[in-house]
């Protein structure tokens, strides 16, 4: 199944339980890791969206931030969400996304999950194409 984002869901990456879910769609700040050009990890806080029917995560940032920068660069990516016990992590291919009507999506996604992003017109969408899911979640993990 390709999606949008040139994206191959694989197999045997199993649906998110529905607690997994539900832990993705509260209220909470996430860290993003890219790859700096040497290789060393950049973790940056951010807001996240997950789409579970294309399995990708949305970041909007600056385009000018080191972790569009980062992104441009190709590789992967991941995010993670804790609040205390429960954890979630999830990895992929990243890419920066600039057309006006993916960066619109992101926007709307991102104020339906925490508020409305103050306007930015260089603002950029980071797409990852999740890929490996590790986490903690009860019942599952």
């Amino acid at each position: 199944m390709g999606g949008r984002y040139g994206a191959r869901v694989r197999p045997q990456l199993p649906d998110l339980p529905p607690a997994a879910l539900e832990f993705l769609v509260e209220r909470h700040l996430a860290t993003l890791t890219t790859l700096r050009a040497d290789g060393s990890p950049h973790v940056t806080p951010v807001g996240f969206s997950y789409d579970p029917a294309e399995r990708l995560v949305r970041v909007i940032t600056d385009g000018a931030s080191r972790k569009a920068q980062h992104a441009a660069a190709g590789g992967r990516a991941a995010v993670s969400q804790v609040d205390g016990r429960r954890w979630l992590t999830l990895e992929g291919p990243v890419h920066v996304r600039t057309a006006a009507a993916e960066v619109s999506e992101a926007e709307e996604r991102y104020a339906r999950r925490y508020r409305v992003p103050r306007p930015n017109p260089t603002r950029v969408v980071l797409v990852i194409a999740v890929d490996r899911v590790l986490g903690s979640v009860p019942p599952w993990g």
